[in-house]
């Protein structure tokens, strides 16, 4: 399939979306599912869409879903190219299979999940800025705010675990698009994430703030909370129908 770049953006983002989801319970695969009556995936996208970075976007759909998924996301991009692959049996197999895909072009590429699906377009921005700024691997994170304890087997604390060195991970994950091929090609462990690929083969990883917005979908509950979040969103953001 060969895509065609409009004149904007500079990165590719590439969005695994093949998953079940099993924590949200039985039914359709997490992207598709509904969130103010639009599935999780297209309001990813459509934030995607909306961040002037961005030159394509390659989702990696259920394979039996893929014709389905593309049109259901093309209103979405407002124009913008748009490749559905098939996913792979895991995530990294879904991001190696729409990495793969990316048209000559784009050097940023950007991982993002479709559980992520009120990311603000200012921070997929962010982080590609991060990375053209001369940044091999890039994430957003948020300070950790919860007391954290290690505990053993037997669920016994062994320590308080100083939380002003750690941060919790967000997405979209940015990298150079050669650093990225490197790490795949590297890959021996699937549920590792992309960041963490990347620094198995050395290269550092840079931090860069998140948003509170991007909250991950994973449970029942953190429906009620997007939900919420959805209603509040600014009125003045424009996004893709």
């Amino acid at each position: 399939m060969t895509a065609h770049f409009q004149q904007r953006g500079d990165v590719a983002v590439l969005v695994p979306a093949a998953g079940a989801g099993l924590r949200l319970g039985p039914g359709a695969p997490k992207a598709l599912r509904p969130l103010g009556g639009v599935p999780l995936l297209v309001h990813a996208v459509r934030r995607l869409a909306a961040a002037s970075s961005v030159a394509v976007i390659v989702v990696a759909a259920p394979p039996a879903d893929v014709d389905d998924v593309r049109d259901l996301l093309i209103p979405a991009t407002a124009g913008l190219p748009l490749i559905v692959v098939p996913g792979g049996a895991h995530r990294q197999a879904s991001v190696a299979a729409a990495l793969t895909a990316v048209p000559a072009g784009p050097q940023i590429v950007l991982v993002h999940d479709a559980a992520r699906a009120l990311t603000p377009p200012d921070l997929v921005d962010s982080v590609a800025a991060a990375v053209r700024a001369g940044a091999d691997a890039v994430i957003p994170v948020l300070p950790v705010v919860d007391t954290i304890k290690s505990v053993d087997a037997d669920e016994t604390v062994l320590a308080t675990v100083d939380r002003s060195t750690l941060r919790a991970v967000q997405t979209p994950q940015g990298f150079r698009r050669d650093v990225l091929v490197a790490a795949h090609a590297d890959a021996v462990d699937p549920h590792t994430d992309d960041a963490g690929l990347v620094e198995k083969i050395g290269v550092p990883v840079l931090c860069v703030p998140g948003s509170e917005r991007a909250l991950k979908i994973t449970r029942p509950f953190d429906l009620v909370i997007a939900e919420h979040l959805l209603a509040t969103e600014p009125a003045t953001r424009t996004l893709p129908s």
